[in-house]
């Protein structure tokens, strides 16, 4: 990456990410007039937005558009030294076959373990590790939403203060259930993702659950007879073997408020019988206590939504350099999103461990690439108005500063959607780029710890886990300055260097995982709700 030499926000600025690029993003605030003459010389001949493209070189018609030292588009017609380039000018390159690609062919990765970081979180009985201690209460259909938040409101002001270890006491609240193909093959994603999430570290092990009643998913479906996989303590000794495999005879009863029941006459009767059932899941929570945990058992989801061109110049590298500093721990991280990496697919099968796993992140991306046909959709439905308001002209673009979340470690494993992690490392877990999809699976998966980066901004933010949030420009920090985290922007202010921010984030992982820092999005209680992905048919 190089940028033009001045930092003052006067002198027009650039930014080229490859030095075979023949084009560089504007960075000053506001964008550059025609006639702005670059350090180096080159003059403006059209007025270029802030973090839009500008031709450094004539680009003949059919020539490629190079932006990362990759096609991000072809030339529709001549575009002269000094244009701004945008995507009526450009014609999008087709996807990449998923045939013949490279496996497992990077350099071998050489990095120093980073040892000697902790924090200070909650250890379950099955040995995850919760960065939070929250009583959830898990949901089998909305029809029930309204009911359980009620109880909700009134769990947090009439039992909640007796119990000052318990963080927060929330619903699982979805659009699933009921007039769904329930038998259809792919109802298996939304139900295993509802599954796992109920089982998110930060939960503690402890489940419970309200149901309808009439929903045709049962509790007894959502969770089956030895699908727990919680270690149950009976005298200070595990029931499970020391294959960690669940003894069923000591499996515990399913905690079930069933609202149709016929013991409950009137409203208040659900409330009550939800309050009830509520406290001896918060008496077991509030006796445990944190203690200190290997920076090694986080599980870190990386993110990025309302994405602009700064998102793989700053924000994106920086979490990038971050990811590799985790996996040095020992850490897990999680990068998703199909569709905003899908053109970076030959960058992540040559960096698998094994052909095995370069594989299998062909075979989801196959599936996703069939999903989107079914719907007459390609993965350049992806992109958005504001994505190409803040300079990505298209998926190709958008994928590139997408995948350097990713960092450089290799990758290890690949989960399917609404599975739950069962290696370490650096991890394909393949999702839909939807912020609220791809953040419900992640938790699903097991994530105790989210980084979410924006450069367009969003409030987003799950009440299931912390959400650290990391602005790419300096500009989105100061006017969001109590909703953005962290500011990547000073990369491109040239202020700090992308191992500088990375830096920052790993420390400020540590200390939010440990509850000694809120992140913006707990203070002020900022959560989105929960969107299971289901290609199922809806009946």
């Amino acid at each position: 990456m190089s940028t033009s030499p001045s930092t003052s926000t006067s002198v027009p600025r650039s930014i080229k990410m490859h030095a075979a690029d023949n084009v560089a993003i504007v960075v000053n605030d506001g964008g550059l007039a025609v006639g702005s003459v670059m350090p180096d010389g080159l003059t403006l001949v059209d007025r270029v937005p802030q973090g839009h493209k500008v031709a450094l070189v004539p680009i003949a018609k059919d020539a490629a558009v190079l932006r990362y030292n990759v096609p991000i588009g072809y030339a529709l017609k001549d575009i002269p030294a000094g244009a701004w380039v945008h995507e009526r000018l450009l014609h999008m390159p087709e996807a990449r076959s998923l045939n013949d690609l490279p496996q497992s062919t990077a350099p071998a990765w050489n990095a120093e373990p980073l040892t000697g970081y902790t924090f200070e979180g909650y250890r379950n009985a099955d040995g995850s590790v919760g960065t939070r201690n929250i009583l959830a209460i898990t949901t089998t259909v909305q029809c029930v939403a309204g009911v359980v938040d009620f109880a909700v409101q009134r769990i947090k002001e009439q039992l909640l203060p007796r119990y000052p270890n318990v963080d927060d006491v929330i619903g699982l609240e979805h659009s699933y259930g009921c007039g769904v193909a329930i038998d259809a093959p792919d109802a298996i994603i939304p139900i295993r993702t509802l599954r796992n999430i109920s089982k998110n570290p930060n939960f503690g092990g402890e489940v419970m659950v309200v149901s309808l009643g009439c929903e045709k998913l049962q509790p007894e479906r959502l969770f089956p007879s030895g699908s727990f996989a919680i270690q149950v303590i009976a005298g200070g000794a595990s029931n499970t073997g020391a294959t960690g495999q669940f003894d069923a005879k000591n499996e515990p009863a399913l905690d079930v408020v069933c609202l149709q029941a016929e013991k409950h006459v009137g409203f208040m009767s659900m409330i009550d019988s939800v309050l009830a059932s509520a406290v001896p899941h918060l008496e077991r929570l509030n006796a445990r206590q944190r203690e200190t945990i290997s920076a090694s058992e986080l599980v870190v989801g990386v993110q990025c939504g309302g994405s602009d061109a700064f998102s793989g110049v700053t924000a994106n590298p920086a979490v990038g350099f971050c990811t590799d500093l985790l996996v040095r721990a020992g850490a897990t991280v999680m990068f998703s999103e199909t569709t905003e990496v899908r053109d970076a697919v030959e960058q992540m099968t040559a960096r698998a461990t094994t052909p095995a796993v370069a594989d299998a992140m062909a075979r989801e991306m196959a599936w996703y690439d069939a999903y989107l046909g079914r719907g007459s959709a390609d993965r350049s439905a992806n992109t958005t108005p504001g994505n190409k308001a803040g300079g990505l002209s298209n998926i190709v673009e958008k994928a590139m500063g997408s995948i350097v979340k990713s960092g450089s470690a290799p990758i290890s494993g690949v989960l399917s959607p609404g599975e739950k992690l069962q290696s370490k490392g650096l991890i394909y877990a393949a999702t839909p780029a939807s912020d609220f999809i791809c953040g419900t699976l992640q938790l699903a998966a097991g994530m105790n710890l989210h980084v979410f980066t924006t450069g367009r901004g969003t409030p987003y933010g799950l009440a299931e886990v912390p959400v650290i949030k990391v602005a790419t420009r300096t500009d989105l920090a100061r006017r969001w300055h109590d909703l953005m985290d962290v500011n990547a922007g000073t990369i491109a202010d040239g202020d700090a260097s992308i191992a500088d921010v990375g830096w920052e984030l790993f420390h400020l992982m540590l200390e939010v995982a440990s509850g000694r820092k809120k992140t913006w999005a707990e203070q002020w209680k900022l959560h989105n709700s929960l969107v299971l992905f289901n290609p199922a048919p809806i009946t």
